[in-house]
This record gives structure tokens, C-alpha cells and sequence, in this order.
């Protein structure tokens, strides 16, 4: 049932499935997706009794910002807060914590700088933490051809072909981000209806140039800002996964970050699932979610 809630920021609209005195799930997409990623999945944890709330991320589907003057910004603090205004706004006081992309940025952040708001954190492609200071650090040949879509939105020529092109360009980022995932016509268009929301193209086009300190963030995010330059531990339970055929993070690229899993952790390789691995093996991700779940309970 989708519902909304405000914020201090935001009106956002969230998918809720279960009873409503089950132990909490907040599941988090990504760009370009939205919370249909997890249309098979919250039904398989409300079966075991949680509560599952899929929001759409600022910028995507329904959820509006309240004010007009408010920085769109989509820097990795700004979605960080945002997930911890919307466990204040539902007072949950802790919850599981799962996503991918920037739904699983935003699960990281929460669950690396306030850890007493999360039970556990099921997060794809791992620690995904930005280290901005180091994002001029070249990386290898094929990582930075797979990443050419990111400097393609550093320039304005990127922001009108987003603006004028989103449908087409989001799904060929679909074709090329997950290979094996034979996905049908309606199913990218039930989902790109999100794009229309009208802040999408300017929170977009701002993730991409803060990480790459291209330009400032809202300052009303600066000490979270600070807190993660130091690319702080992430202490709760956790479990990470990988698609191994994900074309965006392939197979093992994310691994040494895993350090910063300092407490009980598991990583999970996926076999035949892309980028969108919650849509495309969502018993492999709604068992990483009851996984926590049991190992908390």
C-alpha cells in the first residue's frame, strides 16, 4: 500500500507491506530504478513477519521536496539523512537496513554513523561509502569505461541528453547493468514513470559531480559529509552481495573495502544477477534480509 509521511525536507511517498507491529524492514533502490525492485521481495519478508517499507529516494516517483529553495542535491550524506528522518518520521527506532546502488549508500551511511539505528544491513556491492578525497584517483581501463555514464553527466551536454533522453538513456543502463536479466518492455516502463518526478534530472546530475567534487554540497549536510571522509567502520551485522553479472561492479572489485565490516559479516556471491539484484534474484536478497533477522532476533 503506498503511503506518504513527511519530513523536515521532504514529502515522501513508501511502499508498506505486513503487520504493522512487525519487526521493521526499510528496503532502498537505486538509480535508475525505484521501489519496484522490491515488489517480489517484501511480500516474501512480510510472510515471515516483518514490516517492509520501500520508499522512493528523493528525486524519484511521488516524494516531493516541501520547499522550492532546497539544494536538490543527491550527495551521499543528503540520502544518508533522508533514510534517518524517515525512521523518525515512522518512529522506528531500529530497523534492517537494506538497498542497493544508492538505496544501499544510504543504508551504509545510517548504518556506519549511527549504528544504534540499525539491526543489521544487507548491502549489494559492499562498502559503498564514497571516498571523495581519493575520486580524482584514476582507476583501472575497463572500470573507468563502465563508469563513463558518470562523466558523461560532468557536463551540461550530459544534463540535456538526461533531460531530453531519460526513458531511452535509463534503459540502456538497464542493458548494459544487468545482461542475463531478459526484462520485459512493461516492466522498464512501470518503473520509469519514476523519472518524471521533476527534481530527478537536477538530484541525477548532482550526485554524480559532488562525488567527484565537481561542486558543494548543501551545507545542512557538511558534518555527515565530514564523518564519512574518514571512511568510518561499519559495526552492525551485515551481510554484502554480489552479482556475477553485475556490469557495473564486477565480481571482487569491491572486496578490499570489506575491511570496514567490523562486525559480524558474510559476503554473498549471486550467481546470474546483475545490478538490480533485488529484482532479479529477490529469494537470494530477501534471504540475506531474514539471515540478519535471525541473526539479531
Amino acid at each position: 500500500m503506498l503511503k506518504r509521511v513527511s519530513t523536515p525536507l521532504l514529502d515522501i511517498a513508501y511502499d508498506e507491506q505486513g503487520a504493522s507491529d512487525g519487526w521493521p524492514v526499510i528496503l532502498l533502490h537505486g538509480f535508475p530504478y525505484d521501489i519496484l525492485a522490491y515488489e517480489t521481495v517484501a511480500p516474501l519478508l512480510a510472510a515471515q513477519g516483518a514490516r517492509v517499507i520501500s520508499p522512493y529516494l528523493r528525486g524519484y516517483g511521488p516524494t516531493r521536496f516541501l520547499d522550492a529553495a532546497t539544494l536538490r542535491s543527491g550527495q551521499q550524506g543528503a540520502l544518508g539523512a533522508d533514510l534517518l528522518a524517515l525512521l523518525d518520521a515512522l518512529h522506528i527506532e531500529k530497523a534492517v537496513l537494506g538497498g542497493y546502488d544508492w538505496g544501499g549508500r544510504a543504508a551504509c551511511v545510517v548504518a556506519a554513523l549511527y549504528p544504534q539505528r540499525a539491526r543489521g544491513l544487507v548491502s549489494v556491492n559492499g562498502y559503498n561509502i564514497q571516498n571523495i578525497a581519493h575520486a580524482m584517483h584514476p582507476a583501472g581501463p575497463e572500470k573507468e569505461h563502465r563508469m563513463w555514464y558518470q562523466y558523461y553527466f560532468h557536463g551540461e551536454r550530459g544534463r540535456a541528453g538526461l533531460t531530453e533522453n531519460r526513458q531511452a538513456f535509463c534503459r540502456l543502463l538497464w542493458s548494459l547493468w544487468s545482461p542475463t536479466w531478459g526484462f520485459y518492455d512493461d516492466t522498464f516502463a512501470r518503473t520509469s514513470a519514476a523519472f518524471n518526478n521533476p527534481d530527478f534530472v537536477d538530484v541525477v546530475i548532482h550526485s554524480y559531480r559532488h562525488r567527484f567534487g565537481l561542486v558543494d554540497g548543501d551545507p545542512q549536510f557538511d558534518d555527515i559529509e565530514r564523518r564519512l571522509a574518514a571512511t568510518p567502520p561499519i559495526t552492525v551485522p551485515a551481510i554484502t552481495l554480489e552479482g556475477d553479472a553485475d556490469g557495473v561492479a564486477q565480481v571482487g572489485e569491491g572486496r578490499p573495502a570489506l575491511k570496514h565490516f567490523t562486525g559480524r559479516h558474510e559476503n554473498r556471491v549471486v550467481p546470474n544477477a546483475g545490478h538490480n539484484l533485488p529484482q532479479e534474484a529477490p529469494e537470494a536478497f530477501a534471504a540475506a534480509v531474514l539471515d540478519i533477522h535471525a541473526w539479531t532476533a
